[in-house]
């Protein structure tokens, strides 16, 4: 749960010394119980090792408001260009980060271009079969986050249900998959509006990740087998040793991708991937992917058998270097080399065939 928590209050925090340069590490309550985001921090929580992570971060937090602050002054518009994609990969302060994902995604641009629309899908008639599934997953939400339980004031499970319901009737190919309750409940925690939340989330499922969440989940398979043909490419002893075992990818990796690295890893580090993501596509899951398999290539290889390989990754996705998400994220970008749209829309049709004389 460490791993989980430990990012959760930094951008929250620089909410409050926004351009500031006066510090705030000292003013704070360092041992709050629960974060911004609505997390409770479990009994064991390392609060040494969070303010040693705070306030190197701290640092580099400033430096992104500042620059994104004058990035966008005078502006909601934000135009595709080199200069933005490096500010992006350096990561979006939270108060910038509903409307920069929003503007990137082309969710802006959909919200504007039907007015009402939302709305309508609440007012309309429901499918009870749908309502009823999206009902069963509320109470099993963030269990650990006091904003999504019922006696929270807002209760955060009424948003999320509505922008669930409304998607399920948006996109009926889809409906409503389980893993899209937490996706949809970032989203939430993030922008605060429902209506922006829903048409992130269309974003997402409907262009960035298609065919994740449909009844097959072609998609998903698809992208795990692609991550599989990777490995093979880029860390060959890692896939030896999966191939020997019999381990398929789905087993240790299907999490990863479905849940998009929510309850995986650390919140601001989640956060981070999906600046990225929103901006640069579903490369960015292969990218993350690939750089916690290569950078743990020796711990994995010490595994001797099948359940042994399963306990190594879960290991994997814990610790500092999930932590410290801001050297992190520079990893992504760097540790798995080049990685093209290309070569994954490649792969992606050969898995795919595959996939489908497989049955």
């Amino acid at each position: 749960m460490l791993s989980w928590i430990l990012c959760q209050q930094i951008f929250a925090l620089l909410q409050d010394c926004a351009v500031s340069e006066q510090p705030v590490l000292a003013t704070r309550n360092p041992k709050k119980r629960v974060d911004p985001y609505g997390f409770e921090r479990p009994e064991d929580f390392d609060y040494a090792s969070y303010e040693a992570f705070f306030s190197r971060y701290l640092a580099v937090l400033t430096r992104r408001a500042i620059k994104w602050s004058k990035l966008l002054k005078g502006t909601n518009g934000i135009q595709k260009s080199l200069k933005v994609k490096r500010y992006i990969r350096k990561g979006i302060p939270n108060e910038h980060r509903a409307l920069v994902w929003m503007i990137v995604s082309g969710a802006q641009a959909n919200m504007e271009q039907n007015p009402g629309y939302y709305h309508r899908l609440l007012e309309g008639e429901k499918n009870d079969k749908l309502v009823e599934a999206i009902k069963t997953d509320m109470n099993r939400t963030f269990p650990d986050n006091v904003k999504f339980r019922k006696t929270a004031d807002p209760c955060l499970q009424h948003t999320l249900y509505n922008v669930l319901v409304a998607y399920g009737h948006h996109n009926k190919a889809v409906g409503y998959c389980q893993g899209m309750n937490f996706i949809a409940g970032y989203l939430i925690l993030i922008t605060k509006k429902e209506e922006e939340s829903f048409w992130l989330l269309d974003a997402l499922i409907g262009r960035i990740l298609p065919d994740y969440y449909s009844p097959a989940m072609m998609g998903l398979k698809t992208d795990q087998e692609v991550l599989g043909e990777l490995v093979k490419m880029k860390v060959p002893a890692v896939a030896d040793l999966m191939e020997r075992h019999g381990v398929m990818w789905t087993l240790v990796v299907s999490r990863w991708f479905i849940c998009l690295f929510i309850d995986i890893l650390p919140i601001e580090t989640v956060l981070r991937i999906w600046d990225c993501l929103f901006y640069e596509g579903s490369k960015i899951i292969f990218r993350v992917a690939l750089t916690l398999i290569k950078q743990h290539q020796a711990f994995i290889l010490e595994a001797t058998n099948f359940p042994d390989i399963c306990d190594k990754f879960k290991e994997l996705t814990k610790g500092t270097f999930v932590t410290e998400c801001h050297s992190f994220m520079q990893k992504i970008f760097t540790e798995p080399g080049s990685l093209s749209m290309a070569t994954i829309n490649k792969l992606r049709e050969t898995c795919h065939e595959k996939l489908l004389s497989q049955g």
